[in-house]
């Protein structure tokens, strides 16, 4: 063989024999990035390696970057696993199909995070998956919509839009009883406001959900530039039988990005509460004026769901509000009342330091009912930003629209 110096430049680059040594520590974790993971010879390359978040065979699977992101996320949830996907649909997407076969029944509150709707159906039925929509705040017709059918039960805690609050306990309660899988989209909550695994940890310790789920790309990363979402179990068989969905859909992640919800963490609980208190002040202060019919919040008085988000999630309400307006205003003056916003971005997502505010179609996001159908809704997503000088750009567009 050539001596090694005798080597092309790109062969040397390529099998350069330096190592950094070892002793490096810092806070930060280190970022792996590869596609590629190097067995020590043939006997190594044929060893059993199982999806258990401490082996590695090939980078999708998981790095070190990946591994550390999905444990502090479980810490964070109240679960024993977690598994990373490239963003909250996706998530969603790997409940419903891992879970359900044809012939199978998945019910979806009527309040659901539109693309689920759209996921239940438009793309279910196509592999003989049917779906049917519940009131979360009507225990009793659920319940009569159990059967046997029935093998999975999405929760939305809040409401996507109106913000609603269901009767979680309620519900599981029902699901528990028939032994159907309950999954809940817990983006809003962010494992902040409760535990979904323990709802009751003062009188039934370990009652809660079956899978959580979160869009990572809300508070985890708090950046507004991430795209990534997570599922989060107890059960040992249901997260298998999630991680073998999983790595036949082809879920990968750039370390990156990783990397970038991993800095988030540690501030994660100070956004959501700094989020939390100004949300609350202004959707306090926007009930009290005489353009707004209604203000939903779940921590408001009067807002559908109130006492059942006070009996497991008094301690945080995230992020969002939505205001009704009163009917006599039509859909080009609210437009116009949005559009004179200075701080307020117009675009979807939330949990990110700008704040966001977006008129919403009622007509294409509910089945059950149309709510608020005699007023124009706007949902507010509170940033970062400081609350006088959003009440004073509140106040900016609520003159437009007088005007």
């Amino acid at each position: 063989m050539n001596d090694k110096k005798q080597r092309a430049i790109s062969t040397q680059q390529i099998h350069h024999p330096y190592q950094a040594p070892e002793g490096w520590a810092a806070h930060p974790v280190g970022v792996f990035k590869a596609s590629t993971v190097l067995f020590k010879n043939t006997a190594d390359l044929r060893q059993p390696r199982p999806r258990d978040g401490q082996s590695y065979r090939y980078g999708l699977h998981g790095t070190p970057t990946s591994y550390t992101l999905a444990a502090r996320l479980a810490t964070l949830e109240g679960a024993e696993h977690c598994l990373l996907t490239p963003s909250g649909l996706s998530a969603v997407t790997l409940v419903s199909l891992g879970l359900l076969r044809p012939g199978d029944e998945v019910l979806v509150p009527d309040n659901v995070y539109g693309q689920n709707r759209y996921l239940s159906e438009d793309w279910l039925p196509r592999f003989g998956i049917t779906h049917r929509f519940y009131d979360g705040q009507d225990v009793e017709g659920f319940k009569r919509m159990l059967s046997a059918k029935t093998k999975l039960v999405w929760l939305e805690a809040a409401g996507s839009i109106t913000l609603e609050f269901p009767d979680l306990i309620g519900l599981v309660k029902a699901c528990k009883a028939h032994g159907v899988t309950t999954a809940l989209d817990n983006t809003w909550g962010a494992g902040i406001a409760f535990n979904p695994f323990d709802l009751l940890p003062d009188s039934e310790p370990g009652f809660g959900v079956d899978i959580s789920m979160q869009a990572l790309t809300k508070y985890p990363s708090g950046g507004a530039d991430v795209l990534m979402g997570a599922v989060y179990t107890r059960d040992q068989a249901l997260h298998d039988k999630l991680n073998h969905a999983h790595e036949h859909l082809g879920y990968g992640l750039g370390q990156n990005d990783v990397e970038l919800v991993l800095r988030g963490l540690p501030t994660l609980e100070l956004r959501y509460r700094a989020q939390d208190t100004t949300t609350r002040a202004l959707a306090a202060w926007m009930a009290q004026q005489p353009e707004v019919a209604q203000v939903l919040h779940p921590a408001l008085p009067g807002s559908p769901g109130h006492e059942h988000w006070k009996s497991i999630s008094s301690a945080g309400a995230a992020c969002l509000f939505s205001a009704v307006f009163k009917a006599e205003y039509s859909q080009q003056q609210v437009d116009a009342f949005v559009d004179a916003l200075d701080l307020f971005g117009i675009g979807y997502s939330w949990a990110g330091p700008m704040s966001l505010a977006v008129p919403y179609d009622m007509s294409r996001s509910r089945s059950l009912s149309l709510p608020y159908a005699e007023g124009q809704i706007v949902r507010f997503a509170i940033g970062l930003e400081a609350e006088a000088d959003l009440r004073a750009d509140l106040l900016q567009g609520l003159s437009r629209l007088r005007g």
